[in-house]
């Protein structure tokens, strides 16, 4: 079990849901490593949005409140951090500002990027998960360190009932090493 066909088999997992969509960069057109993962996703389910990472997450937070279930991609967590106040001040906050009406479920598709065989810069490979655990509330972070636990996490955060959304973080450098 590969950990690129285990995102594969997580995203046709995903696909199958009526209520998901995927939006973000390089979703409908290749352009990322996490392009590839989505190849059996029907088309009618890609949105591609351009590289305007807080408008995506406000498209995605309203997607959600209409009762979709996006997959939100971004391609880097440096990418995500430009989204925070979609994430933090809103996502976060949807079911304690309308105390406990709004049940939201948002999936957040983000990666630490890869190094090998070629550096990328340090505004391209930033963990951020530790610091966004202490800033969110009812946002789980899952870091995905070893294949196996990828699809189990992706059906959790399909599945999970308890109103919450997840982040699910990738290691780039493992699409091809592990």
């Amino acid at each position: 079990m590969k950990y690129s066909e285990e995102l594969t088999k997580a995203m046709d997992f995903l696909a199958k849901d009526q209520r998901t969509i995927f939006l973000g960069q390089a979703v409908e057109y290749p352009g990322t490593a996490m392009t590839g993962t989505l190849k059996n996703v029907p088309k009618d389910k890609l949105y591609e949005i351009p590289v305007a990472e807080e408008m995506q997450l406000g498209i995605t937070n309203g997607l959600a409140l209409n009762n979709f279930i996006p997959v939100s991609i971004f391609p880097r967590w440096n990418f995500l951090l430009l989204a925070t106040n979609q994430l933090v001040n809103h996502l976060d906050k949807f079911e304690i500002m309308s105390q406990g009406q709004l049940k939201t479920k948002v999936i957040i598709r983000t990666s630490i990027g890869s190094q090998r065989p070629l550096h990328p810069q340090h505004q391209h490979v930033g963990d951020f998960s530790e610091a966004f655990k202490k800033a969110l509330t009812t946002v789980e972070i899952i870091t995905l360190k070893h294949a196996k636990d990828i699809l189990p996490s992706y059906e959790k955060a399909l599945k999970r009932d308890d109103g919450k959304s997840t982040i699910l973080v990738e290691y780039g450098d493992y699409y091809n090493e592990k």
